[in-house]
């Protein structure tokens, strides 16, 4: 040949959006691609972005193939660069463009290193190569796929070997990830939900704090919490006789019972009364005084959860507490999105009283910044702090292993840093 290498520029469009947004699809796509042209891989690493897109590239002995796409678009762009004459780019070229189902494709391909241009040098390379390849032996192949949630200023990455479950609902896209460094994750449109290995730190700080401060809560709901964590431990506790959860997207539900059993496991509990609703709905309808505790256990406030960011909702909640109703929720992260921080706490005030209002803090390491809040609004006389036993708190989490949820961790997590407690004065 008349060159060192070959490269091929590539462009497909008209692709399949799902297709362009699965980075496990688009992984094994590339490496097939690869092996059928001839190559051999040494190492591979793929990046899902969040919401949408995937970047990668397969090292192969014989250079690279690389990829960044735009599921939006439907367009995906490949580079395919070669070294010497046993592999053929065009194999791979017609190969990714059956596996992205594209409506067509273009290429250029260039021819690198010319060896009219070139001058060879005088030392024996192949020599060299045999010495160097018999002390090092044989590449050792190794895969880098990567998870990542991403918006304009943030973003968090986990290598994962690939999805467990991936459904679009009526609602969102539902996505079970299994990840090596915090075990199987739950994604809903790309924003993390939960982890097997940083659960408990949010479901223990949303429900214990409610329940062993309020004078005898015999009646809790919650509102979304489709992975089960919240009403498995609001059932630790004896004095409850019904926990109602509902739950809009069975798929979570799901989901989780599949992958996330630990997670999941009080779905058979015969005190939980499981309803796939709408919770705005339910509240709406729901007696007067006929809950001890309302958590509201949302995601972010897009999607199906952005009507539970309502002043509307947060009345119909305080209206159906009893007089001594303590209402829970998550409030965002002060620090990643300040706006909504602030505005719920006004209306969470607006509604119960300026001084029945109160943060409180945990740490959730795979949620954006790490720092997550939660608000303790109450209807009476109940107060996180004034009415808290630490004897019963710490005799609580003794006998039930808590990871996290203690009694020094309960006062704590009300003494708030002064930027966050600015924000909310």
């Amino acid at each position: 040949m008349a060159s060192l290498g070959r490269h091929i520029i590539v462009e497909y469009y008209n692709c399949s959006s799902e297709i362009l947004n699965d980075v496990v699809h688009i992984e094994k796509s590339m490496e097939g691609a690869a092996e059928d042209a001839g190559a051999t891989i040494i190492n591979s690493t793929f990046h899902h972005f969040s919401p949408y897109g995937v970047s990668g590239v397969v090292v192969i002995q014989e250079s690279h193939l690389a990829i960044h796409t735009w599921p939006e678009y439907g367009y995906a762009s490949v580079d395919i660069f070669t070294c010497g004459d046993t592999v053929n780019p065009w194999v791979a070229y017609q190969i990714l463009k059956e596996k992205f189902e594209a409506g067509h494709g273009s290429a250029v391909e260039l021819l690198r290193g010319e060896k009219a241009l070139l001058k060879e040098r005088d030392f024996d390379i192949k020599a060299m190569r045999d010495e160097k390849s018999s002390e090092e032996g044989s590449p050792i192949r190794t895969r880098d796929v990567w998870f990542t949630e991403r918006d304009d200023k943030i973003a968090l990455s986990l290598k994962h070997d690939g999805k467990l479950y991936d459904v679009q609902s009526d609602f969102q896209k539902v996505e079970v990830y299994k990840t090596q460094a915090y075990g199987n994750l739950l994604t809903l449109d790309g924003m993390v939900m939960t982890s097997e290995k940083d659960e408990y730190v949010y479901h223990e700080m949303i429900t214990h704090i409610p329940t062993l401060t309020h004078p005898k809560p015999k009646r809790a709901l919650v509102i979304g919490g489709g992975d089960g964590g919240t009403a498995r431990e609001l059932l630790r506790h004896d004095c409850y006789d019904e926990v109602v959860m509902v739950e809009i997207d069975d798929k979570v539900i799901e989901a989780c019972k599949e992958h996330l059993p630990g997670i999941a496991s009080a779905f058979g509990n015969p005190k939980l009364n499981l309803i796939v609703d709408d919770g705005i709905k339910y509240v709406k309808d729901a007696a007067d005084g006929s809950f001890d505790i309302v958590i509201v256990d949302s995601t972010d406030p897009v999607g199906p959860a952005e009507g539970l960011f309502t002043v509307e909702f947060y009345k119909e909640v305080y209206r159906i507490l009893s007089d001594d109703g303590i209402m829970i929720t998550q409030s965002e992260s002060p620090r990643f999105n300040s706006k909504v921080f602030k505005e719920i706490y006004q209306v969470y005030r607006s509604i119960f009283g300026q001084d029945q209002v109160h943060c409180y803090l945990a740490y959730i390491p795979t949620y954006p910044t790490g720092m997550w809040s939660f608000s303790y609004s109450s209807k009476g006389k109940a107060h996180p702090l004034k009415d808290f036993n630490a004897e019963e708190s710490k005799a609580f989490a003794k006998k039930h292993g808590l990871k996290y949820y203690n009694e020094g961790i309960h006062q704590a997590a009300f003494a708030l840093p002064s930027f966050v407690a600015e924000m909310i004065s």
